[in-house]
């Protein structure tokens, strides 16, 4: 996603406005907005001793959690398919290696069948 130029754009969560300048969409940081203040809002109606900065605390651990999970789950895939990459390139240097043998037999072949048969027409 291409940063836009910064911008202000006001963001309501948990009855608090917030302004904050952003390379991103008015529309992007209201739905991040509405996502973290209907998770702040659960968490406090889970319980009446949880507070606002509580919830807020509780759940940047979550997002944060989450966050580490899926940058494991992207390094792994990135290793997985540097792997296949890998496995791939050595799989097609293999098949032209073969491919230069399998010319070079078809060619002792064919000279051994001339060969063969100038003898057979000798006799």
């Amino acid at each position: 996603m291409e940063n836009q130029p910064s911008a202000k754009v006001r963001l309501t969560i948990c009855g608090s406005s917030y302004v904050v300048s952003t390379g991103e969409s008015e529309d992007y940081m209201q739905n991040l907005a509405a996502r973290l203040n209907m998770d702040m809002n659960e968490m406090m109606a889970s319980s009446s001793t949880v507070s606002v900065t509580t919830a807020a605390v509780m759940t940047a651990l979550s997002y944060r959690d989450e966050l580490e999970k899926a940058s494991g789950s992207a390094d792994n895939m990135r290793r997985q398919i540097k792997d296949y990459l890998e496995d791939a390139a050595s799989a097609k240097m293999a098949a032209e290696e073969l491919r230069r043998e399998n010319t070079l037999l078809r060619n002792r072949l064919q000279e051994l069948e001339r060969l063969l048969n100038g003898r057979t027409t000798l006799q």
